[in-house]
């Protein structure tokens, strides 16, 4: 691998594991780099530490965890990201985001949040862009889903809001993500769709029609047919790079076409609905 492909399966490996002890012979080792110059490597790179990138990965991951899982405690989530105290979580998080836990969890605010880690995002996604596909495309046949859905319309960055509205609709009808699976459905592309106009579709599979409620929720369905399946690996930040390569390599080596039926996922996995070309007619000189 050249220089830069050793960063980027770098830091695919450092979110994959962000429950593991990263340590610096660790790091060195899976960069394939000499741990005697892997932080100035790093840094000269990223413009920060190793640890520095791990402390704000780990506290991304937190913000989820306590915007999403309201199941965990806050001492539990301060743990798993590596504090040893529920003390020195508040103190790190409040200084990172701006709110404590408590005030996050119950009323995240988003637009600041996304300020904050959109420059990491780019400064990562900016340097790290790999040259090395290491993508694998398969083409299943999907079987048609109903799901409960409820319609996000606006700035990407205000989708949390969204989430904890159906999360709550889900705990109301006991569906949680055990019982019953997790859908996406994007209507747009946020990189060329005017924020106000950005629209995507979070989902649960459910047996019946969903009764009518005060969240906005709906039946759609997603329909049975042939699917290009992409697993997006690593952080998701880099999401895009997934589906650019679905799009922009794999559909136009392929002999497939496109359903008309908007790309969907499933936690990491994206599918693509397909149909096989229409061959153009042969014209015959007289």
């Amino acid at each position: 691998m050249n220089y830069q492909d050793r960063f980027h399966q770098l830091l695919n490996y450092i979110d994959a594991n962000l429950d593991e002890e990263l340590s610096v012979d660790k790091l060195s080792s899976i960069a394939c780099l000499s741990k005697y110059h892997f932080h100035r490597q790093f840094s000269s790179l990223f413009g920060i530490t190793a640890f520095a990138y791990i402390r704000q990965t780990r506290m991304k991951r937190a913000s989820y965890q306590l915007a999403f899982k309201k199941e965990m405690r806050i001492i539990d989530i301060a743990v798993a990201n590596g504090y040893e105290s529920s003390e020195a979580f508040s103190r790190a998080f409040s200084q990172s985001i701006g709110q404590n836990p408590s005030q996050f969890r119950d009323q995240p605010q988003w637009t600041p949040w996304n300020e904050k880690y959109s420059q990491f995002k780019k400064l990562r996604v900016r340097r790290m862009k790999s040259n090395k596909c290491a993508h694998h495309v398969e083409v299943i046949n999907f079987s048609e889903i109903k799901v409960a859905a409820i319609e996000h319309l606006g700035p990407l960055e205000l989708l949390g809001n969204t989430i904890n509205l159906f999360i709550n609709w889900r705990i109301n009808n006991n569906l949680s993500p055990k019982v019953s699976r997790t859908f996406n459905i994007a209507y747009d592309d946020p990189a060329v769709t005017e924020p106000d106009k950005y629209r995507c579709d979070i989902c649960a599979s459910v047996k019946s029609d969903v009764q009518q409620n005060d969240h906005g929720v709906i039946t759609k369905i997603i329909p049975a047919g042939r699917c290009a399946l992409i697993r997006h690996v690593g952080s998701d930040d880099t999401i895009s790079e997934t589906i650019a390569y679905l799009y922009s390599q794999w559909l136009t080596q392929s002999k497939e076409g496109l359903r008309d039926f908007p790309l969907f996922s499933k936690e990491s996995v994206f599918f693509l609905m397909l149909q096989r070309r229409k061959s153009l007619p042969t014209f015959i000189s007289p």
